[in-house]
């Protein structure tokens, strides 16, 4: 990056501001300071990512888009991504390499497979990661560490912003919340929504987020009334929601209308 010339289209586009020297040096200390700092947002999200080692093994083969077969005979499943497509990219990081293994979340699916955060060799940046940087995996629902979650959705987020992978393909791009029909031909599988939460209420133990006036037709999230707590500790109020824009994950089902069910705040993103 050229600073001199930086330097210059500052004294250029404010000449009554920075007449001074004295002002001219501090604006130009505070834009080195946010060029240095948004590039160090992914490393320091990287570093608050700390998790317990579950150990290493050898990968024997690659099965599909986020499943490894380990020498050992185990089976292992990278934990917090979803990847629709097929298993090129997984195969290009990790076939034949030493995965070392971080436990995020439960350590075992209910198939008795391990599930894991990993990392191919001595990489910083784990399979998840880089997958989610290539377009070639989404983010899923649940993850449960907050500062992981972090790192995971920024990757994905500047692969969809680069229209990488399958970014480049509009059938993986958000849903509209008012696009019914697509939300219907969505239902049993992952997705993202995206849209305005016109209200939110509560009935018995569940919030609702709705996205229409039909609540028995329109899109809603659901929010068990227990998971409040978790929720307030992750930034993010369910009550306080209503009106904000939001993009929301995971597997859309029906109850009425399509809904998805939030168990975890990194389901929920503000996007207004």
């Amino acid at each position: 990056m050229d600073y001199a010339q930086l330097r210059s289209n500052i004294t250029r586009s404010s000449p009554q501001r920075l007449r001074s020297g004295r002002t001219l040096q501090r604006a130009f200390i505070i834009l080195i300071a946010v060029i240095v700092a948004a590039a160090g947002g992914h490393a320091s999200a990287q570093s608050d990512c700390k998790l317990p080692a579950l150990g290493t093994a050898e990968v024997a083969a690659v099965r599909d888009g986020r499943t490894l077969t380990l020498r050992d005979g185990r089976e292992l499943r990278l934990a917090a991504i979803e990847a629709p497509g097929d298993a090129t990219a997984l195969q290009a990081l990790a076939a034949g390499k030493v995965v070392r293994m971080e436990k995020l979340g439960a350590d075992r699916d209910r198939h008795g497979r391990l599930v894991a955060l990993a990392f191919a060799g001595d990489a910083a940046q784990s399979l998840q990661q880089l997958l989610l940087a290539q377009g070639a995996a989404l983010v899923s629902a649940r993850i449960g560490d907050k500062p992981c979650a972090a790192m995971l959705l920024a990757a994905e987020k500047e692969a969809r912003a680069a229209q990488r992978g399958l970014w480049a393909d509009p059938n993986f791009a958000p849903l509209p919340a008012d696009d019914l029909a697509r939300l219907e031909a969505k239902i049993g599988h992952f997705a993202l929504v995206e849209g305005k939460v016109l209200s939110v209420h509560a009935s018995g133990s569940t919030i609702y987020l709705n996205f229409g006036y039909r609540w028995t037709r329109d899109f809603s999230v659901t929010i068990a009334k227990r998971s409040q707590t978790r929720f307030a500790a992750g930034g993010l109020e369910p009550r306080a929601l209503k009106g904000r824009r939001v993009r929301v994950r995971g597997w859309i089902d029906r109850r009425g209308g399509p809904v998805i069910e939030a168990d975890g705040p990194e389901q929920i993103e503000l996007i207004d």
